[in-house]
């Protein structure tokens, strides 16, 4: 799993029909000292982020198991919130 932050949200007029009732957002890979990594990359919303949220996302194949169909075509998804991130030595 990997750190970003939600940037934006993508709207798309027509999409794929296994992600109709997701949301598509733009999220800015961040490392573990919040500091942004590369670039913006698209990802699918299964929880319900908003923009300014940091949260966890997974890619690759990963990616459609959060979905409830077997195939879709997603590189990314977003699986969790970051509530607080508490690090005891600096990384």
């Amino acid at each position: 799993m990997f750190l970003a932050e939600v940037i934006g949200t993508v709207w798309a007029t027509r999409k794929d029909e296994n992600l109709q009732s997701f949301k598509l957002q733009f999220i800015q890979p961040l490392n573990g000292k919040r500091e942004k990594i590369g670039d913006p990359i698209v990802a699918v919303d299964t929880i319900g982020a908003g923009p300014g949220e940091t949260v966890m996302y997974i890619t690759a194949r990963e990616a459609v198991i959060p979905l409830p169909v077997e195939m879709a075509p997603v590189d990314a998804s977003i699986v969790g919130i970051i509530d607080r991130i508490d690090r005891e030595v600096d990384l």
